[in-house]
């Protein structure tokens, strides 16, 4: 993937922080994207300290406007985006019964629509050059579903279903399309954990252990690859083992 650009939402910390570092050291010059300009500057020092190209730009996947002009500065300023990671996302948990149609909207806003919106801007470019990479974070609740998140578990499965769709109809370009659905990694979120909860985690994944952000940056990296020429639809799990 030398020289080809790489546009990651959600790109100022954790997965996708990750999986900025991966592609750039795969040869990528990387787009990081997210809302806080000043965290999404320190991967990018941390990208061209190691030899890399990076250049930041803020986005808010709630709006079509943000995410149209993200992609049309990265465009401008950086050059033809030829591999997408859709990794941002946000939670609003509750039970069904409790769910407030804000919190609803509001994940379904950002991880499904803002997704699409983000794919939007670049199936023109791909389609041009006859070559491109749409990798899709989806999450292993989108596969098993979880109470308590059944807006977050949605929009997650809309992905994979989305990825599916898109592989199909982008196939003939030569533009690849699959997902990746993280288990429980190390992140901010799993931080907080108690550790009765952790243990309880743990003992429902087969490899006991949490992943890394780059268990799941190395996914990625794999499916961006020419090596991945010939994978397109596919939902590749990242999760100890706890869904099969």
């Amino acid at each position: 993937m030398s020289g080809r650009v790489a546009f990651v939402t959600g790109g100022s910390r954790g997965i996708g922080r990750a999986c900025a570092l991966a592609l750039s050291a795969a040869g990528a010059r990387v787009v990081v994207a997210a809302r806080n300009r000043e965290k999404l500057e320190e991967v990018a020092a941390e990208i061209r300290a190691g030899g890399g190209e990076a250049f930041a730009v803020e986005i808010d996947l709630s709006s079509t406007d943000s995410i149209k002009a993200a992609f049309a500065s990265a465009s401008k300023d950086f050059g033809a985006i030829g591999i997408l990671v859709n990794n941002a996302g946000v939670t609003r948990d509750n039970l069904a019964l409790r769910m407030k149609r804000i919190d609803w909207d509001a994940v379904l806003e950002t991880n499904l629509t803002g997704a699409f919106t983000c794919i939007q801007q670049v199936l023109q470019g791909m389609m041009r050059e006859r070559w491109g990479r749409i990798i899709n974070i989806s999450s292993v609740v989108g596969e098993s579903g979880n109470a308590g998140q059944v807006n977050y578990a949605a929009s997650k499965a809309g992905l994979i279903g989305l990825t599916k769709s898109l592989a199909q109809e982008m196939a003939s370009r030569n533009v690849t399309v699959n997902a990746v659905t993280p288990g429980f990694i190390e992140t901010d979120m799993t931080n907080v954990l108690t550790p009765e909860v952790r243990e309880k985690v743990l003992a429902g994944i087969p490899l006991r252990r949490f992943g890394k952000a780059g268990d799941v940056a190395a996914a990625v990296r794999f499916l961006a690859s020419e090596e991945a020429g010939y994978i397109t639809g596919h939902v590749l799990s990242v999760n100890g083992g706890m869904y099969m």
